[in-house]
Formats: C-alpha cells, structure tokens, sequence
C-alpha cells in the first residue's frame, strides 16, 4: 500500500503543472468517454446490482442506468465550466516594514474517500479532486467494485490520453484492511472524507490518524409550527421525504405542533402515493388512525427517533411548542439539514438562530441540501463538522491556502 501511497503523493504535485485548460479538457473528455462507454459501465453496474437484495435501501444509490450516466457527465462537464478555485488571494495586506502577506488558495495535495455504494461518487470525486489540484484515493465498498473499477479504468485511460499521471485517481481493493491502510496514511494522505451511513463516518473518526472531515449521515427533521401553513406543509414534507428516499438529505422525521394535530392527516395525505410507512407517537397515531392506510401506520419505539431510514418511511412525533421542536432535534439530529414550516417570523428566526446544523430553512425542503442546487457545482459530500467547511464541500471546500510573503531583505528585530 505504501507504494500506491506514494504514486499518489507524486502525481498530485505534477498536478500542480497542469494549466486550468487542460484540467477542463480532461474532465470534458471524460464526460464523453463516460456517455460512449454507457453499456461497459452499465454491463459492470449489473454484476454489483446482482449480489444486492432491491429491497435494500442502498440498491437505489448503487443501481447506475443510461440517464444517470448521462447526469454524470452533465455534473462533469459542469465542474470543468467553473471557474479553478486555486491561486484565489483570499487575503492581502502590506505590513508597516515592507512585507507583502497574501493568503492563496492552494490544494491539499491527496484526498482519500471512504465510501459504499454510490458509484456516482467516483466520478464526481475525480472530477472536483482534479479541478481542485489533488489527487484522489478511493476506498469504495465490496457492493460496487465492479462499477467503480469500470469507472476508474475510463477516467485512467483518459488521463494516459492526455500523458498526465494517472495515478491522479487510485482505486483501492475493497477490503477493511485497506480501510485501514489509509486510514493511517500518515505523510502521504493529507485528508480523508467519508461518505456513507452513520456507522462508516463513526469508525471512520475515531480510527483514522489522518485529518478527517465528516459527511453523509444524515437524520434529517421537518417542524410544522402552530402557525404552519398547511398546503405548503404537505408540499414541503412530501418533496422532503419521497423526492429520493436514499439521499442524506432525505426527511427522516416530521414534529407537528400540537395544536395543528387535527391536520395532521391532510399534512401527510401526499405521502400517500409512496406508500411511505409512518411511525408515529401516541397523539400522532391517533389523529391519524382512521384516515392514513392502517397497513402503513405503525407506533413509534425507542429506537424510531433518530433513525437514518434511506427508505419509505418517517417518524411523526408531537410537541408542544417550538422549544420542544427545537430540543428534539438537538437530541436527534445529525447536524445536516433541518427545516420549519411557519408563517410566525419571530418563531423562524428563533428557529435558525438556535437550531444547530450545516443548512437550516425556513418553508423549504430539505431536499435542497446539495451543492449544484447551492449553485457550487458538484460536491464531495455535506460536511456535518464545524472544522474547516460546514455544509457542501465542493470546489473552494476542498483546498487550503498558504501565506505568501514577499520581502526585500527585511529582518526581524531581536
């Protein structure tokens, strides 16, 4: 492993001799090879799919079709139209003895990706790694190595067509042991992201030697205040839940004032035609037995609230007042997305002000949590940490800068 360590430390300085244009003619390149070689990625993505259950949550992240190619490239080619977030001078100041100080956007040099099954994460992570000036190391999951080596081997061959390193982009085996290995890379790796369920980004952190950044895990609430809008909430918490059930950003548990128990049923009647299963607490369940199908209401457990579903499926919970709201989630929350439904001003700002996550909202869906709909791009992931970059860490989340001084033979004084 230390020899692939080291080809990747190596290629991400030659990285740094690349002009922005040839960067983007790289990623455009690999957009259309990605559309071209459609079926070889597809033939592999079956292989994967066919040692999965559909009925698991992560079949849907896993499964890869033509026109989810086809949004890859877009989001490849959409990355190469942004402009390079490196050499930015993010600060400039010329001290009273002459020397000139900037702080310059830089890459971090190689970053390492733990994640599942996602395969779409090999392409958007090459082509944000490389836009920033690094390269990348990848530790996917056994469930799509045969997607991922397809993809790898495409973006490589690009890479040899342009007599660029391609050990830009390296593709680690599948096992826990290699988890391990660049968990550790002390001196080669300069940080690692995970992305997956709680359970990864837990062991991810607390293993690894190398600086780490959180993302993924996402338990995600939806507070429908006494003074909610009804028609707007149902919208909101249906888009919320049933947009794309196995994303981070997906709605995990609805609080309703109590006061507004009495449209709880109508709140919900969207989620209806997605058979989502609701668990609900005890006045939950009853304001809504009767009109909610019977075979998809169930009470809630001990273990409901604060449960990542990454399926049909939400928790209902009443409370008493937005304080109430607002100590739940903290309780429950994983520190990525959480919304209110109000028309109460006073209540949405006390709302955002206290509730502590990367994205707030007030009457929007938390299906917005993503960088392209931020206007960033592509991302990496929704960092749920507060060190160094809070929220989707595209481009300018994933460099770092350094201080450049110039000088004209100035000494310090003893």
């Amino acid at each position: 492993m230390t020899t692939l360590f080291q080809q990747s430390k190596d290629a991400s300085l030659s990285l740094a001799l690349l002009s922005q244009n040839t960067i983007d003619q790289v990623l455009i390149a690999v957009a259309d090879k990605a559309i071209a070689c459609t079926e070889d990625i597809l033939a592999a993505n079956a292989k994967d799919l066919s040692r999965m259950d559909p009925a698991n949550p992560m079949y849907d992240r896993l499964k890869l079709t033509a026109e989810r190619i086809a949004g890859i490239a877009a989001d490849t080619r959409n990355v190469a139209s942004l402009p390079s977030p490196l050499g930015k001078v993010l600060k400039h100041t010329v001290l009273p003895n002459g020397l000139d100080l900037k702080r310059v956007s830089v890459p971090f040099g190689v970053i390492g990706i733990v994640y599942e099954a996602r395969p779409n994460v090999t392409f958007d992570v090459f082509a944000l790694c490389l836009k920033a000036g690094s390269a990348c190391i990848l530790k996917g999951g056994k469930d799509a190595d045969d997607s991922n080596r397809a993809i790898v081997e495409i973006i490589k061959s690009v890479l040899r067509d342009f007599n660029i390193d391609e050990n830009a982009i390296t593709l680690m085996p599948a096992t826990h042991e290699a988890t391990a290995e660049l968990l550790h890379a002390n001196g080669y790796v300069d940080l690692v992201i995970p992305r997956g369920s709680k359970r990864l980004i837990n062991f991810v952190r607390q293993e690894a030697s190398v600086p780490v950044i959180e993302t993924g895990a996402g338990v995600c609430h939806a507070y429908f205040d006494k003074d909610g809008d009804l028609p707007k909430g149902a919208k909101i918490i249906n888009n919320a839940k049933t947009r794309r059930v196995s994303v981070c950003n997906a709605l995990d548990c609805t609080l309703i004032h109590e006061d507004r128990l009495a449209d709880l049923p109508a709140l919900c009647a969207p989620l209806t035609e997605s058979n989502v299963v609701i668990y609900a607490d005890t006045p939950a369940l009853a304001a809504l037995s009767g009109s909610y199908p019977a075979e998809l209401l169930k009470e809630a457990t001990e273990e409901t609230y604060g449960t990542e579903f990454q399926a049909y499926a939400m928790a209902i919970k009443c409370v008493n007042s937005a304080d109430e709201a607002i100590r739940h989630i903290r309780q429950f929350g994983s520190g990525h997305s959480e919304c209110i439904i109000t028309e109460n001003r006073a209540t949405a700002d006390k709302f955002l002000a206290q509730v502590d996550a990367a994205c707030v909202y007030h009457n929007a869906p938390t299906s917005f949590t993503d960088g392209a709909q931020f206007g960033l791009g592509a991302e990496i992931g929704i960092s749920t940490q507060k060190l160094h970059a809070r929220g989707p860490m595209a481009l300018e989340e994933i460099c770092t800068y350094k201080w450049i001084i110039e000088g004209d033979g100035q000494t310090r004084p003893k």
